[in-house]
Order: C-alpha cells, then sequence, then structure tokens
C-alpha cells in the first residue's frame, strides 16, 4: 500500500529554492524529510519552469518519486476550482494506485482556501491524514476535533463562495429561477439539476409525473431560466380543451371563419412567440389533435383557420402528463412520432411520499407562506402545528402530493380557532384512504378482446424504454436493470419489442 502525500505548491516553497537562509526549508520539503512518502504528488498553479527548478532542488534534499499536477486557476481562493482540481487528482491516484492507498493532505502550502478543501476532503469522501508544519514547531499532525469538524464543513460550504457546495452535489451555476421548488432530498436535487441544465437549451422538455408534483411550477422554473424568460409563457391545459375547437385555439381564426368568430384571433402558438408553450396534460389530446400540433412543430408555421396564409413561429415546447406516454404510444392512444418530438429532455418529478426529508420542509415553506397571505384578513392568528399533528402530516401518503398538502394546510389554517392546529384538527382535514387488503384475482378480467400477448408485449416495451433512458443507452447495465443476462439478449429482446436503441 502506498503512503501518497498530496499538497499544493506554495510561494514559500518556491522561494526556499533561492532563499533557504531566510524562510527555511518550505513546508512541502519539511514534509518529506520528516515523514517517509512513497510518492509526492503536488499541484501547482505557478509557471511550469519554476515548479521544474523545484523539484530538483527537493530531490538533492531527500529523493522522493514525484507527480505534478499544473492546475490553472482563475483566482488561488476559487473553492470551486480548487476544490474541482483536488477531485481530479484524487480519483487519478485511486485509478492508478488503487483506492486503499494512504493518503496524506498538507494544509500549510498554499492559501488558505486550498487548505479548507483538503480538510473537507479529509472528512468526507477521501479519509487522509492531515499534516501542518512550520520552521518553528516542524511537521506535526494537523488534529480536527469532531465537534470542530461539525461545525467547519456546514460553515465551509454555505459561506460566502457558495461556488464549493454547487460543485459538491453536482450541480451547474446556481439558478435563482429555481428557488420556488422548495426540496432538499437527492431525488430532487438530481432532478432539478438536470432541469437547469435543460433550462439554457431550447430544445423540447416532457415532464412526467402524478397529478400535484408540481409540473407547471418546474415548466416555469424552466422558461425562467431560459434565454426567452423575456418573451410570454403561456400554460395550456390540453385536457379542457373541446375537440372541435382545437385548431381554433392552438393556431387562431379569421373573423368569419365559423359562426362566433367575429374578430381575427391568435392562437396559442402565435401568441407564445419567442417564448415558451407549456402543454399541461398533453396525453389528453385526441389523435386527430396531436397529428397538427406534430405538424407545426416540425414545419414551424401555423395557419389560421379560414386563412391560407402561413405564419412563422418560434416556441420552445414543455410538455406535461401524468400518464406513461409510452404506455399510450404501446396501445395506439399517443402518437409515437409526436412523443419523439416532446421527448428530447425527459424529467420525472417524484410523488410526495418518494422525496425523502421534503415533507417537513415543504410543511413549514407552505405554513409560512399562508401565513403571510392572511396576515391582513380580520381576526386571523398566525397559526403553528403541534408535533403531533406534525407527526400525523408525516405519516400520511399523500396521494394528491405537493397540491393535496397545500389545500390540507389551507384549511387547517382557516378551520383552526387557536393559534396551534392540533392532532384533532388535521385528523377533520386529512381524508384517510382504506387500506384494507384487496383481493388482486378479482382485479383481473378476462374477455372483451383481452390480449395476453399485446399486454406482455406493452409491458416489455415499457421496461426497455425506461432502462435504455436511465442508461444512456449502455446495453450491458439496461440488461442488468431488467434483469436480462447480457447485452446481446438486450439487443434481441429491442429488436423484438420494436425499440430504438
Amino acid at each position: 500500500m502506498k503512503n501518497i502525500l498530496c499538497a499544493w505548491l506554495g510561494n514559500t516553497d518556491l522561494r526556499a529554492v533561492a532563499e533557504e537562509n531566510i524562510v527555511g526549508l518550505g513546508p512541502v520539503a519539511q514534509a518529506v524529510i520528516a515523514r517517509d512518502f512513497d510518492l509526492l504528488v503536488l499541484l501547482c498553479n505557478y509557471p511550469e519552469s519554476r515548479a521544474g527548478n523545484y523539484l530538483s532542488w527537493l530531490n538533492d534534499k531527500k529523493t522522493i518519486a514525484s507527480d505534478l499536477h499544473f492546475i490553472s486557476l482563475s483566482s488561488p481562493t476559487d473553492f470551486g476550482e480548487i476544490y474541482q482540481a483536488a477531485i481530479a487528482t484524487l480519483k487519478a491516484i485511486q485509478s492508478e494506485y488503487g483506492s486503499d492507498c494512504s493518503l496524506t493532505f498538507h494544509l500549510s502550502p498554499g492559501t488558505p482556501a486550498m487548505a479548507a478543501v483538503w480538510m473537507l476532503l479529509a472528512k468526507s469522501i477521501f479519509p487522509a491524514e492531515l499534516l501542518e508544519s512550520s520552521r518553528e514547531q516542524g511537521v506535526r499532525t494537523a488534529i480536527i476535533p469532531f465537534d470542530i469538524s461539525a461545525d467547519f464543513i456546514p460553515v465551509l460550504l454555505k459561506g460566502a463562495d457558495e461556488k464549493l457546495e454547487r460543485m459538491s452535489a453536482g450541480l451547474p451555476p446556481d439558478a435563482p429561477e429555481f428557488s420556488d421548488i422548495i426540496h432538499r432530498s437527492p431525488v430532487m436535487q438530481h432532478m432539478v439539476a438536470r432541469a437547469r441544465r435543460v433550462a439554457l437549451r431550447s430544445v423540447p422538455v416532457l415532464i412526467e409525473g402524478d397529478s400535484g408534483t408540481g409540473k407547471e411550477l418546474l415548466a416555469r422554473a424552466i422558461h425562467r431560466a431560459s434565454p426567452r424568460h423575456a418573451n410570454p409563457f403561456i400554460a395550456v391545459n390540453c385536457g379542457a380543451i373541446p375537440a372541435d375547437l382545437v385548431e381554433s385555439e392552438f393556431f387562431g381564426h379569421k373573423k368569419g371563419a365559423f359562426t362566433g368568430a367575429v374578430l381575427d384571433r391568435k392562437g396559442y402558438f402565435e401568441v407564445a412567440h419567442g417564448g415558451t408553450l407549456f402543454l399541461d396534460e398533453i396525453g389528453e389530446l385526441p389523435l386527430a389533435a396531436q397529428v397538427k400540433i406534430l405538424r407545426v412543430l416540425q414545419e414551424k408555421r401555423v395557419v389560421r383557420v379560414g386563412d391560407t396564409a402561413e405564419t412563422l413561429v418560434d416556441v420552445r415546447i414543455v410538455a406535461a402528463t401524468n400518464r406513461h406516454l409510452m404506455v399510450e404510444v404501446a396501445e395506439n392512444r399517443f402518437r409515437q412520432d409526436l412523443y419523439y418530438r416532446l421527448a428530447v429532455a425527459v424529467l420525472h418529478l417524484p410523488q410526495l411520499r418518494e422525496r425523502e426529508g421534503d415533507l417537513s420542509l415543504l410543511i413549514d415553506h407552505i405554513l409560512d407562506k399562508v401565513n403571510r397571505e392572511s396576515v391582513e384578513e380580520p381576526g386571523y392568528v398566525r397559526k403553528k402545528i403541534s408535533a403531533s399533528a406534525r407527526n400525523l402530516m408525516l405519516s400520511y401518503p399523500w396521494p394528491g402530493n405537493a397540491r393535496e398538502l397545500l389545500n390540507v394546510i389551507q384549511r387547517a389554517a382557516v378551520w383552526s380557532a387557536d393559534e396551534i392546529i392540533t392532532e384533532e384538527d388535521m385528523r377533520d382535514i386529512i381524508i384517510f384512504l382504506p387500506s384494507g387488503p384487496s383481493n388482486k384475482d378479482d382485479e383481473v378480467v378476462l374477455g372483451d378482446g383481452v390480449n395476453l400477448q399485446e399486454i406482455l408485449a406493452s409491458t416489455a416495451r415499457l421496461y426497455l424504454e425506461k432502462a435504455m433512458k436511465e442508461t444512456g443507452g449502455v446495453k450491458s447495465k439496461a440488461a442488468k436493470l431488467v434483469g436480462l443476462p447480457n447485452y446481446q439478449t438486450l439487443s434481441n429482446w429491442l429488436e423484438k419489442y420494436g425499440v430504438g436503441e
């Protein structure tokens, strides 16, 4: 097992080459001479010539194998860049020498930001010994007690330079447009990170999720964070448009085109020109309407009802559905070509009960919002939720997700007479669904055109599509997700059920 010392090359180290009698050996040379290391890994943001001279000088003091990593930093105090460089270097070390190598991080060379990142990494994902050194006291292990670590790391993560927090969470640059999406669960952090990335582009987005999970809230955040944010955001409930009015609503009409058309009218596509058109519950559109929507997406032109002239439209489509569109495609209720037009970027909003740690956060946020909005109402008393009422809410499955949570808290604030919302108040409001055992045999209906082969094929297509999407098309990984023995078998299934690779 290799014993490896990692350090930034500091200014004092470089000065020691020519000014040893003034500054001493410098932190790195002190540690190399005082301890036995198999390898010295140096991160350096100085010119190569100075670093080369330093290594020659160091080897005159004590011969040691060294690995020099030149790092370009915009600032020696940029936490994000320092963190990224350290992570890349440590991963390279583990890749070459194995994850069981013994790591030591030197805190003294470099800037305080560099030392802070070494401390963070040593106390989290890369356990390591921490060294410190000085000309007066020599080399010693830096002891960071648990209580100091517990205080230091959160402060570091939430400090003025929040780049470190975003890098450690794997997030893109911060986007305040997503601040309305209250969350802290890993599943939501991953989803929001993907949404931030796709927001910067103009590709279509398909948002999947059960009713009440916040699909429109996410769509609006994507629009606000996009280059189109200064242009309109038009939300359309596709399930609320009568089939005979689809063309008029989406594409507009000319005066006199039909009875009641007393004026020229722009459709949703024209109104959203330059901005975002949010098609909520896209799965509710009839097939005939889907054909017309697809044509507009392909040609980027609309023709108003009663007109022959084409109008160019430039819109970004964000669609949402609480259905599984691939199942709808398999059962011929949704056009496959339209699905692939919409599903360039797919985001899945999890159910509230799947968002571990988010429920309590949302309860506090919504109650605070209700209190602020009700402050001017006559006789209103600022509400609090008792511990027993909160426990009841935390044990409830919330089938209506965040929308149901909002409605329940609003009703509780109105109906409770006192300042404290009690467990009894909450039990009067929450509707607990019966959870008795069900007989699965009673749920199976035979006859009436049941086609077992098509049911199996539809299920297979659904799982194959999802596995390929989640693994980015890597067949070996997708095969494991669906329980197939190898990628060749998966290829045969993809071909059999017509699933694209």
